[in-house]
């Protein structure tokens, strides 16, 4: 259970660290995949999904998700 617990809070500060990456698209896309593949590791590797999978399918949706948004100024 500690271990959950371990990952869940680094993957939290992963995000917080990258969540204000980018100024276009590509860097966007970039650090949201990379957000995406930390929370989609944590979330697969609870359900029983597999952290692989889940760090693919997270990755996959934070790219689109990162490329897709304007940065806020």
């Amino acid at each position: 259970m500690s271990y959950r617990i371990l990952l869940a809070t680094a993957s939290l500060g992963l995000a917080v660290a990258l969540g204000g990456c980018g100024e276009d698209p590509g860097t966007r896309a970039l650090s949201g995949g990379a957000i995406g593949a930390g929370g989609g590791a944590v979330l697969g590797a609870v359900t029983g999904l597999g952290p692989g999978a889940g760090a693919a399918i997270g990755a996959v949706g934070g790219a689109i998700a990162g490329a897709s948004t304007a940065p806020g100024r």
